[in-house]
């Protein structure tokens, strides 16, 4: 899911020789058929499209004899139908989650009826942190509260499959069960709403957390992949560099935000309409969210001040 604010604060500096992020929408979906990336990797996208999902998820299948299924995507019926096509009658050994919102993991539960097969990856869906008293989350109807894995993977453990091997990354932030999956052998990492080519991942509390995507970011900066393929849109190729501008594009944004409380829009609302001011302003809820991950992370690290428990009305200040 992209953070629909896109277009170095105190404790964080930036990297240096760091490419501009560039992201690339240059992609076609081909609804309905499985495009080879790899002699081990198809890919197939559901027809979800949204402003939050580019041109819809993709689904991953893995392997040359039998099969992983990576994000079965939304409870789709007919991308099920699609997913078990492009099988072509090999077996599918494991239905594998990245993390539960709702366009990436029911549809595992609609696969496993028709296969033999365990869900793994992401355990239960959970916010970030507790709910503060009074507080609604914005996020419930995005996430998948039904979904159950038959086997949880930890950070480093390992599936095994007919020639291929998939390593689970945790890599929470943009939701706290979040995992990614090194493919062994390819230099490649299926890398869910963590990284993605045509968009930043929007962090939103209480399901997301700053804190944890930029330690993700560090987590992944510290491999060797070079390629990735993300939940939506196209490859992410280059894709330590890539990595790196991301993390340099959030430390852009915390600077903005300690940037707009020094002149005194001490509100996140106040700081919205001037650090989005190019953004259409029905994007303006979600970028807030995403102002509202930054300045839990300010808080927690002393950097920035607050009566009570960081929110969208609180009023802020520097330390």
């Amino acid at each position: 899911m992209r953070d629909p604010s896109d277009g170095p604060g105190k404790g964080r500096k930036a990297e240096r020789s760091v490419l501009p992020l560039i992201h690339d929408r240059t992609f076609e979906p081909r609804y309905g058929e499985a495009v080879r990336l790899s002699p081990l990797v198809a890919r197939l996208t559901a027809p979800n499209a949204s402003p939050f999902t580019f041109y819809g998820t993709n689904t991953y299948l893995i392997g040359e004899g039998d099969l992983a299924v990576i994000d079965p995507g939304p409870a789709d019926e007919a991308h099920v139908r699609a997913i078990l096509a492009a099988a072509e009658g090999r077996r599918i050994s494991h239905i594998v989650v990245t993390h539960t919102h709702r366009d990436h993991s029911p549809g595992a539960r609609l696969l496993k009826a028709h296969v033999d097969a365990p869900i793994v990856g992401a355990d239960a869906h959970r916010p970030a942190r507790p709910l503060n008293i009074g507080e609604i989350n914005p996020l419930d109807a995005g996430g998948d509260c039904e979904h159950v894995a038959d086997r949880v993977l930890s950070h480093g453990e390992a599936l095994e499959g007919d020639g291929w091997t998939l390593e689970a990354v945790e890599t929470p932030g943009h939701t706290a069960n979040h995992l990614a999956f090194a493919l062994g052998g390819e230099g490649t990492l299926f890398s869910g709403d963590h990284v993605m080519a045509w968009s930043t991942s929007i962090v939103a509390p209480p399901d997301g957390s700053m804190a944890d995507y930029m330690a993700s970011l560090e987590t992944l900066m510290a491999r060797a992949e070079a390629r990735y393929y993300p939940g939506h849109g196209g490859t992410v190729e280059e894709a330590q560099g890539y990595v790196a501008a991301l993390k340099a594009h959030r430390l852009a944004r915390e600077a903005a935000v300690l940037e707009r409380i020094k002149a005194g829009d001490g509100t996140i609302p106040a700081m919205v309409r001037i650090i989005y001011r190019d953004v259409d302003p029905v994007l303006h809820g979600p970028a807030a969210l995403s102002v509202l991950a930054h300045v839990e992370d300010l808080v927690a690290r002393g950097a920035v001040l607050c009566e009570g428990p960081p929110s969208l009305t609180a009023h802020y200040e520097l330390a």
